[in-house]
């Protein structure tokens, strides 16, 4: 009972982030990277289908929610986003399909969600970069509301086994990173 319920307030933290994200899109506040919310569409798509043909009936929620959450912000990102032709940006979005071919093409649920995971930081890498140099383009609540999503999500593991706690543990982790980039910028070089 006590794991149904932390499944549903994870759920429900996730639900509501993106809406605080959205809003901070539209109001100027927040502008997300289009390649890494490009990435991150495909990626948590995947990840549900994983985890389905998994049986995990824990994590898929929480995925599921985050896939939900994808499309609404990479289709803000489209007209209120930063990013998304650079090098850089092309490179992360290469491997990271390299890393979601990977995955699709195992056959081997487990190495699917690692390779899923390797993709999704793959992808997030363009929107760390960018929020290392412009903290100011992001919004720390939504990334902090997701930090509790995984982490109410990660208590309610039914069996503490790597590839059962590997999803919601990294969705806790890169969160966390960027929830500390936005709430401690690096401080500005002086110039001589």
């Amino acid at each position: 009972m006590v794991k149904t319920f932390l499944i549903v307030i994870s759920s429900i933290l996730a639900l509501i982030s993106p809406i605080i994200y959205a809003r901070a899109i539209l109001k100027g506040e927040a502008k997300p990277h289009r390649t890494t919310r490009f990435i991150l569409l495909v990626i948590t798509i995947l990840a549900v289908l994983s985890l389905f043909t998994q049986h995990d009936t824990v994590a898929v929620w929480l995925a599921g929610v985050s896939a939900l959450q994808s499309i609404v912000i990479f289709i803000l990102s489209l007209k209120y986003g930063m990013g998304g032709w650079e090098k850089g940006d092309l490179v992360c979005l290469g491997i990271a399909l390299m890393g979601i071919i990977l995955w699709q093409t195992t056959q081997n649920p487990v190495l699917a969600l690692y390779a899923s995971i390797a993709a999704d930081f793959t992808g997030m890498i363009p929107a760390l970069k960018k929020t290392y140099h412009f903290p100011q383009t992001e919004v720390w609540s939504f990334f902090l509301i997701d930090v509790f999503a995984a982490l109410f999500n990660l208590m309610a593991v039914r069996s503490l086994t790597i590839p059962g706690v590997a999803y919601p543990a990294y969705l806790l982790v890169i969160n966390l990173v960027m929830v500390l980039l936005i709430t401690f910028p690096r401080p500005t070089v002086l110039k001589k």
